[in-house]
């Protein structure tokens, strides 16, 4: 069982009805509507721009929607103050109080708000700092410790108070690419353990797909999809998110033939076999598709496309090579280095359509 279809039943902890945020004649957020459950992780994924720090903002309390409802466990929040939400923020840029001690600065919250469990402050901070790894840096400054370090003391923070709902402002941009894939490791076994509902806002593709129960793809102001990572990744719903969400290779052309589930597709003048078992597709309509690289193979396969191998770039595991074929680029990923010219191709199975009129 995966773990959206565990929380599938969980009481809904935050919804967004019909939020729209206009500032000016900037429309920042247009009419989104979500719902997270109790204890997900959610994420907000997008390019600089889509709206999705506006919509955390939203859900905090520090914009108000120009139109729409804000809602925590059904409960009409959206004119109320963020001090009264019961919401833990963790900002971009941590917001520690460089005069204060890690302890201090774990417990500030505890001065207007008591720890959950009926123990004193003394206790909880301590737990926290046991949490997130911290234990026996109580004295020290913010300015003694790593970026990562320094992450944490601030999700401890905002973890304090017992919040019903964690927002995430991409907390690991500042950090190089090491530190993040282990950090988002780290964030995700917190939030586990404490079964707490967090909404986290990124613009890493890669972050999002490794930490979520279910992700948002946004873009222009509102979701483009919703739904587990596996979904987002497998089966984008547009163009927008299949070209997003990782490399992807796509095709578009003219249905020239419906052979059962197999759509036969006109690219450039190569016909391309694509399954379509749950598709409504005819002769003459327009059809766009998309194959993951690590799709395309080298050597036979059903769709065979003649390329020139352009650059390849070695990434370890894998060689990402670019491919010219006629007169766009392709992707592959491979073990083995590729030069010259290739015949490269993929099955009817691994292609997914993404739009069809």
């Amino acid at each position: 069982m995966t773990v959206e279809s565990e929380r599938a039943d969980a009481p809904v902890a935050l919804e967004l009805e019909g939020v729209t945020k206009r500032y000016a004649e900037t429309t920042a957020v247009s009419e989104l509507s979500l719902s997270v459950r109790e204890g997900e992780f959610f994420t907000l994924v997008g390019p600089s721009g889509c709206g999705k720090t506006t919509t955390l903002r939203l859900i905090a309390g520090f914009e108000e929607p120009t139109a729409g409802t804000v809602r925590f466990h059904g409960a009409d929040v959206t004119n109320v103050p963020p001090e009264d939400r019961d919401v833990g923020v963790v900002f971009q840029n941590y917001a520690l109080f460089p005069h204060m001690t890690v302890g201090e600065n774990v417990g500030y919250g505890l001065n207007f708000s008591s720890p959950p469990g009926g123990v004193d402050d003394d206790e909880r901070v301590a737990e926290l700092l046991e949490l997130v790894d911290l234990a026996g840096l109580e004295e020290r400054r913010p300015d003694q410790l790593s970026g990562g370090q320094q992450q944490r003391v601030a999700i401890a923070r905002a973890l304090a108070p017992g919040p019903d709902v964690l927002l995430l402002d991409e907390p690991m941009s500042a950090l190089d690419a090491r530190l993040r894939e282990h950090l988002r490791v780290q964030v995700k076994t917190i939030q586990s353990a404490l079964d707490i509902t967090t909404v986290y806002i990124t613009h890493d593709q890669e972050e999002a797909l490794a930490v979520s129960d279910r992700v948002a793809v946004m873009n222009r102001g509102r979701p483009e999809q919703v739904g587990s990572p596996q979904e987002i990744y497998r089966r984008p719903d547009s163009r927008f998110v299949a070209e997003f969400v990782g490399d992807n290779n796509v095709f578009d052309g003219t249905v020239t033939a419906v052979r059962g589930d197999v759509a036969v597709v006109d690219v450039a003048g190569t016909p391309l076999e694509v399954d379509c078992p749950d598709v409504d597709v005819n002769v003459g309509d327009r059809l766009t598709c998309c194959v993951r690289p690590e799709h395309l193979t080298v050597g036979p396969a059903t769709n065979r496309l003649e390329a020139t191998v352009e650059s390849a770039e070695f990434l370890g595991e894998t060689s990402r090579v670019h491919l010219a074929w006629c007169g766009r680029e392709l992707l592959l990923r491979t073990l083995d280095p590729l030069e010259g010219q290739v015949t490269v191709g993929f099955e009817p199975e691994d292609a997914h359509v993404i739009e069809l009129e």
